[in-house]
C-alpha cells in the first residue's frame, strides 16, 4: 500500500508514541532527532526499545535517529539495530552516498528513507537515492532547507522540490512525501499546499499532528471523477487488444499511449490505499 499519512511524534513522550501507533496514520516516524531536547536523548532512546520492539508487523514505522556528526548517533544505530527488521530508519540531513552506505551496512537489510535537507543535499539527491539498494525513500526537510537557502518563503523551494520528485524517480524509488506543514490549526492553507505539491508530483505527507491527518488523504487519494478515467483507460486498452486494434481514441478525443495506460494504473492503485 502506497503510504499516504505518516505522523511525526517525539520519542520522549512515550504517550504520544503509543497513541500514534493507534492512529489512523499510514506511518508512525518515532523522532529521535529535532523534537527531543540534547538532554532526553538517552530517555527518547529507551521508549522506543521498548516501545517498539515487539511492534506488530503490520504497523509500519520508521525512527528518525540523528545525524552521524552528532554524540548521539552511535547509540541510535545501536540500538535500531536491535529493533525488528520492519523498522526503517529515518536518516536526517542526508548529503553524502559515503554515510549511506556505512549506515547500509551497520543496519543489513534494513530500509533507509533519506531526508535531504540541504543545498548539497539537493545537489547529489540522485547519487544519493542510489547509494545503496536499502535506500527505499528520498524526500525534503524543508525548514532546514529553507534556513540553509537563506529563504523567506516556499517560492524558492519549487526547484529543489522538483529536484527530488526527478531523482527519486530516476532512482525508481516511490514518489517523494511532503516535508511537513507546521500550521497544524491552518487545516486550508495544508490543503492547498497538498494540492501544489500533488502537481508536482509528490504523493503523501509528513504530520506533526493527528488532526492533520485526514486533510493529507482527501488531498492525495484520486478523486471519484480521476478514478473513472483510469478505469475507462484500462479497459479500451483491454478491448482494443481483444479486437486486435492498434490505436485508440477515448471519448473526448485523446489517443492513448503507454504513458497513459501507466499513469491509470498507478491511479489505481493509489485509490486503493483509500
Amino acid at each position: 500500500m502506497t503510504p499516504l499519512t505518516l505522523l511525526y511524534v517525539p520519542a520522549d513522550r512515550p504517550d504520544r508514541v503509543a497513541k500514534a501507533l493507534t492512529s489512523a496514520a499510514d506511518v508512525v516516524l518515532a523522532d529521535l532527532e529535532d523534537a527531543v531536547a540534547p538532554s532526553r536523548k538517552d530517555e527518547a532512546r529507551g521508549n522506543v526499545v521498548r516501545l517498539l520492539s515487539d511492534v506488530p508487523v503490520d504497523r509500519a514505522v520508521q525512527v528518525r535517529i540523528n545525524h552521524p556528526s552528532t554524540p548521539w548517533h552511535a547509540d541510535d544505530v545501536a540500538m535500531l539495530a536491535a529493533l525488528p527488521p520492519d523498522v526503517g530508519a529515518r536518516i536526517p540531513k542526508a548529503e553524502s552516498a559515503d554515510e549511506v552506505r556505512a549506515l547500509a551496512a551497520a543496519l543489513p537489510g534494513r530500509a533507509l528513507h533519506l531526508l535531504v535537507e540541504s543545498a548539497l543535499g539537493v545537489e547529489r539527491a540522485f547519487e544519493l537515492a542510489t547509494a545503496s539498494p536499502q535506500v527505499a525513500s528520498l524526500g525534503l526537510g524543508e525548514v532546514d532547507l529553507r534556513s540553509d537557502l537563506r529563504l523567506d518563503g516556499d517560492g524558492g523551494l519549487t526547484w529543489a522540490r522538483s529536484r527530488v520528485v526527478v531523482a527519486a524517480r530516476a532512482a525508481r524509488l516511490p514518489p517523494p512525501v511532503m516535508s511537513a506543514y507546521t500550521n497544524v490549526r491552518d487545516l486550508d492553507g495544508l490543503a492547498a499546499s497538498c494540492r501544489a505539491g500533488r502537481t508536482l508530483g509528490f504523493c503523501g505527507r509528513t504530520a506533526i499532528h493527528p488532526g492533520q491527518l485526514d486533510t493529507i488523504r482527501a488531498v492525495f487519494l484520486p478523486s471519484a471523477s480521476e478514478v473513472a478515467a483510469a478505469r475507462e483507460v484500462l479497459e479500451r486498452v483491454g478491448d482494443a487488444a481483444t479486437e486486435g486494434v492498434g490505436a485508440v481514441a477515448l471519448a473526448d478525443g485523446t489517443f492513448l499511449d503507454v504513458a497513459m495506460v501507466e499513469r491509470a494504473r498507478w491511479v489505481l492503485e493509489l485509490a486503493s490505499a483509500g
